[in-house]
């Protein structure tokens, strides 16, 4: 891991930039290099580990290509050596066989270190429905 990120922004986007470029090296630069990172993507299990980290985008650029996400900042929480983005990721080109999908909701953690910045948990899951028209939100 040679890239040092020196704010959680500068992390988070080089993980999307890898996301959609589908390149692992740069991928795995991001993630810390600990075994307590994880990584829960929609429709499969939750990934605990920096070997199983790097399985699963092995798995998921194994076809040549990456996924690419428009992304829109829904709010942050940032401490000292702490950061927690939540975001809204739409995918922007679906394959031609399948409807465009809703957004998903997404969680990135970043914890900051002797190295900079690095993603410890990204978690994303699929848009709730709308509620029922009698749901009012609590003040």
């Amino acid at each position: 891991m040679t890239q040092t990120y020196d704010t959680p922004q500068e992390a988070e986007d080089a993980f999307y930039d890898a996301l959609d470029e589908g390149d692992l090296n740069r991928m795995l630069s991001v993630w810390a290099e600990a075994d307590d990172i994880c990584c829960l993507l929609p429709m499969h299990p939750m990934i605990q580990g920096r070997e199983a980290v790097t399985g699963v985008f092995t798995h998921l650029f194994s076809e040549g290509h990456g996924v690419s996400l428009s992304i829109a900042h829904l709010g942050w929480i940032e401490t000292d050596d702490i950061a927690i983005h939540q975001v809204e990721e739409t995918i922007e080109d679906p394959p031609a066989d399948r409807h465009t999908p809703p957004p998903f909701y997404g969680s990135n953690i970043f914890r900051k270190d002797n190295t900079g910045w690095r993603l410890i948990v990204h978690l994303n899951a699929p848009t709730p429905p709308p509620p029922p028209p009698e749901f009012v939100m609590p003040e």
